[in-house]
């Protein structure tokens, strides 16, 4: 059964201009070899354009504990509105694709919405250094958000770039650090057992290191547990 560690940490960093909160949780889940072990009897498959990899289900009761564990610190760190949490994306998630292989979008950061209450989290289950989750600022806009005043300039400002001498080339692997049209303002380490969670309108990307181990294999891949937590306001 899936509970709190009872040595669970809470840090809360603010990187770049901008101050999007980051939630750090380490020690989230009481033996997290449990969930391993479960990855390891899933099925993965390939199921997003986007994504460069494989995922899998997660028990029910994993989103139970992340909600009951840490409902009133998300409403706090992220000063939500009053209303219900709930998951829309969780899975076990396993990054295989080789860097060669790589479409432009998952080169570059990204974010997956334009609504500021909308959350995301990423728990490690890998051990060594595979990597973490790193956060941008778009140097032309200078936005390390976008809200939906800033989609339009945003992607006018990239469709201007593309084709340009800054655009990462096509062997250019996964973005890690500062380049020519992104600058790194914060990155997590990714920890066995450690817990981030942020808001889904900044510009994100894993940290994949160049000697990552992008198995398929849960035992010794890159295995996260990749989630959307959005909001569900209360009426009237």
């Amino acid at each position: 059964m899936l509970s709190q560690h009872p040595a669970m940490q809470l840090t809360v960093q603010h990187p770049g201009n901008e101050q999007s909160p980051l939630l750090i949780v380490d020690n989230f889940i009481a033996e997290p070899e449990r969930l391993l072990a479960d990855a390891c009897q899933q099925h993965f498959v390939a199921n997003s354009p986007y994504y460069p990899g494989v995922r899998a289900p997660v028990p029910q009761a994993y989103q139970q504990v992340l909600l009951q564990s840490l409902t009133p610190v998300l409403q706090d760190v992220f000063a939500l509105p009053a209303g219900s949490l709930h998951f829309s994306i969780c899975h076990y998630s396993l990054v295989t694709t080789p860097p060669a292989q790589l479409k432009l979008l998952q080169r570059i950061p990204h974010f997956d919405t334009t609504e500021k209450h909308a959350l995301a989290a990423v728990h490690y289950l890998f051990h060594g250094d595979q990597g973490g989750t790193a956060f941008y600022r778009h140097r032309k806009t200078g936005f390390e958000t976008i809200d939906n005043g800033r989609t339009t300039t945003y992607f006018r400002s990239m469709e201007a770039e593309n084709g340009g001498p800054n655009i990462p080339a096509a062997d250019a692997g996964y973005i890690n650090g500062d380049t020519a049209l992104f600058e790194q303002i914060g990155a997590q380490q990714g920890v066995f057992n450690r817990l981030i969670i942020y808001r889904r309108h900044a510009l994100h990307s894993g940290s994949i290191p160049a000697d990552a181990n992008l198995s398929a294999d849960p035992a010794k891949g890159r295995l996260t547990i990749s989630s959307f937590i959005d909001l569900q306001p209360e009426p009237g």
